[in-house]
Order: structure tokens, then sequence, then C-alpha cells
């Protein structure tokens, strides 16, 4: 009993002393280790690595078994795994790591700190886009009508440059017109996704990858595949026509929604494409302005 209680204070005595030297270094170091484990685990299991993480798991727990009954062939085995389990990680997890590292690179942080450096946008720009924006809407109204399936990739601030070699490249002014023959059901770059840069038409006929979610409906076909894995690897807006129902929708983010009109399909793109950017210039703004030498001195 009283081994039990010295075990106890002793106890007690490290964690007081431990509270004592905890400063406010070390409440960020836990919170960001924190957030990286949540991060990691959420990650995990939102995709198929949940899976493999369990397997893992497993190996462990057999490893550590074939040590306490010295089984030595599994153990060396398992040994020979282990030493090198972190190379194999690499490997099997390298679409959910790059994944991570593509999602932290789109987020509002990544693209002020990215943009903090940049270009600043041209008013110009923003008329191309607009106007790019509005022969998409009236092509995509007129497909709609003709029941004829459309694929639309806006590039925003992930480079498309390996998806646009899939295709042929236009370097085209947008017109609706002209977008519309593009998806005509007889023209040869028909099945292809068309990518849209920089309110120009960039590339027709392209490729696109198909997406890894199991969660799909089996209602969606091929194209609506597309459109969601292509907004999976990438900050992309992708427009998508149903051949079969003319239904209008959009991926975003892994995630689709459905049943645009000509105004609202308007109203989504231009906060997407116009508006969004609107706001990470006027960061970017801030940012540089902060950055400026003689900027905090208040103006006399």
């Amino acid at each position: 009993m009283d081994g039990f209680a010295d075990y106890i204070t002793r106890t007690g005595q490290f964690i007081l002393n431990l509270a004592r030297q905890f400063a406010l270094k070390d409440a960020i170091d836990v919170i960001v280790v924190t957030v990286l484990i949540y991060s990691a685990v959420k990650l995990v299991r939102e995709t198929r690595a949940g899976q493999l993480v369990k397997g893992i798991i497993i190996l462990v727990a057999i490893f550590l078994l074939s040590s306490q009954f010295d089984l030595l062939m599994l153990n060396s085995i398992l040994r020979t795994f282990i030493q090198f389990a972190f190379l194999a990680l690499l490997i099997i997890f390298q679409p959910e790591i790059r994944k991570a590292l593509e999602q932290m690179g789109r987020s509002k942080v990544g693209r002020t700190l990215v943009n903090a450096v940049g270009v600043k946008e041209k008013e110009g720009d923003r008329l191309q886009m607009r106007h790019a924006i509005e022969e998409v809407v009236e092509a995509t109204a007129v497909l709609q009508q003709l029941r004829m399936g459309a694929l639309i990739v806006f590039e925003r601030s992930t480079k498309l440059g390996e998806i646009v070699e899939t295709g042929t490249v236009l370097e085209a002014d947008p017109s609706a017109q002209l977008i519309a023959n593009i998806f005509f059901n007889k023209a040869p770059l028909h099945d292809g996704a068309m990518v849209i840069r920089n309110g120009r038409i960039c590339a027709a006929g392209c490729i696109l990858p198909l997406t890894a979610s199991d969660s799909v409906s089996v209602d969606l076909g091929t194209r609506h595949r597309a459109g969601l894995g292509m907004s999976e690897n990438s900050d992309a807006a992708v427009i998508v026509v149903s051949e079969e129902t003319g239904q209008i929708s959009i991926a975003l983010n892994g995630r689709l929604t459905r049943n645009y009109n000509r105004v609202t399909l308007r109203e989504k793109l231009e906060e997407l494409l116009i508006s969004s950017s609107e706001g990470e210039a006027s960061g970017r703004k801030r940012i540089l302005d902060k950055l400026r030498p003689g900027s905090s001195r208040k103006e006399e």
C-alpha cells in the first residue's frame, strides 16, 4: 500500500514539474501536432487508405505476438518489413499524401502566401473571364436543349498543363457558337473535355482522371465521374452537361451540385472565378501594404 502511495506521489510530482516548465511554445507545439494528427486521421477515413491502415495495425500486432512467442521465422520476416516501412508507407500512401499537399496549396492560407508575391491581376483579365463565362452559359443552354453532353473545365490556381497535353491545343477566344460546335456529337473533339484558361479556350478533347470515390451514384456516367475526378485532383470548376437528361452540374472540390439553369450557372461561375479572385487580390494587397516599409507608422 505504501509503495502504491509513493508511486502516486512521484507521478503527481512529475506532472507538476512538467506543468511548471510548460511554456507558450509548448502549447503551440501541442496544438500543431494535434491538428496534423486530426487532419491525417480525417484524410485516411475519407479514402481507401483506411483499410490499409487497418492492415498495417494487424501486421504490427502479429509482429509483437511473434516476438512474445519466439516465432523466429515470422518475426524475422516482419522485422525486415518494418525496417523499410517508412519507404513503403510513402509508396502506398502516395495518392493520399499528394492529395493532402494539394489541399494545403489550395487552402486560403496557401493561396494568399503565393499570391502575395504574385503579379497583380489586371482589370482586363476579369473582363475576359466575364466574357468567357457568358459564352459558356449561352453554349450550355443550347447544348441542354439539344441533349448534347459537354465537359468544360475552368482552370483556377492549380495549373492543368498535363491535362492540356492530352488534348488539342486551340488558344481561341471563347464564343457560344464555337463551344457548341466542339461538343456537337459528330465533332472529333466532343468526347473529351474543354479547358478554359485565363478566359480563353486553351484546349479541347482533353482526357480527365476519373473519380476514385466509391460513393458516387451508379446513375452518373463517365462525364460526371471525370468531372468529379478533375475536381478531386485540382481546384478547377468543372461544368458537366448530361447527354441523357440535359441537366447542368458543377463539380468542385470532389462534390457535385446539380440542376443549374442559365441564371444560377452564371451566378455560380462569377462567384467562383471572379469574386474569389477579387477577394484574393484584396488579401494580397493587405499583405503587401503590411510588408511595405513605413506601413506601420501612422500618418501625420
